[in-house]
């Protein structure tokens, strides 16, 4: 049971007998001016990596078409909404279909369910950047004069 003991005694001892504390004291009594050249010295390496644009970010477009309604059909009011308006502001997405639609002016919580219900049935020809199919923002006004 002894001889089990001392191996592990003299493994906590070795590093103070051998002064592996010294090379523990030496790095943090380095002055703030020395790791700040170190800091800095490996800070001058990241910048050298190029700047690459952004995935996200979007080519200038030669050719813009904007889109073009394929089904659109007018969303029919009560009597009750006479003489309101209801603007709505929506997405076209890549695919033709609407997505998100948005009331910016309300006619009312029938009027703007109905309105809703209809744009979200809107069909078009997305719109295109180069040739490429690209969402657009679209807003319509609707009254019931």
């Amino acid at each position: 049971m002894g001889c089990r003991i001392w191996p592990a005694i003299l493994l906590m001892l070795l590093p103070a007998l051998s002064g592996g504390s010294a090379s523990v004291k030496s790095a943090h009594s380095a002055t703030p001016e020395q790791r700040e050249r170190q800091l800095s010295r490996t800070l001058r390496r990241a910048a050298q990596y190029i700047d690459v644009p952004h995935i996200s970010s979007r080519p200038a477009c030669a050719a813009v078409e904007p889109p073009e309604a394929l089904t659109t059909p007018d969303p029919l009011f009560t009597t009750a909404a006479n003489g309101r308006k209801v603007k709505v502001s929506f997405i076209i997405g890549t695919d033709g279909r609407v997505h998100s639609p948005l009331i910016l002016e309300s006619a009312g919580v029938a009027g703007d369910r109905r309105v809703l219900q209809t744009v979200r049935t809107w069909r078009y020809r997305p719109a295109t950047c180069n040739g490429v199919p690209t969402e657009t923002e679209g807003k319509v006004e609707f009254s019931s004069r």
